[in-house]
């Protein structure tokens, strides 16, 4: 056997091996990953959002409200990401 004669033997077989290894490949089942359970988790409770739907039924007169008016504050710093300030001592 000449040089060139073993050259075309190896890449016959070379190709002979990648196909059939492809194919073994494409008839292999794949299993899906098993879903993870699912955590059911109650929300932290929050008296800053209850004061919210509280003035959101009230309506209209929750603009006269004064703690709707201090939830909105509230709100309204908490969103701004400020500091809430610290409630001014009355009878100034």
């Amino acid at each position: 056997m000449d040089g060139k004669m073993l050259a075309r033997l190896g890449a016959i077989v070379f190709v002979a091996v990648a196909i059939t290894a492809t194919a073994i490949e494409m008839t292999r089942k794949k299993e899906a990953p098993a879903p993870a359970p699912a955590s059911l988790q109650e929300p932290a409770r929050d008296p800053l959002r209850e004061g919210q739907r509280r003035c959101q039924q009230l309506g209209q007169k929750a603009a006269e409200d004064s703690e709707c008016m201090r939830v909105w504050a509230e709100t309204r710093d908490r969103f701004l990401g400020r500091a809430s300030a610290p409630a001014a001592p009355e009878g100034r």
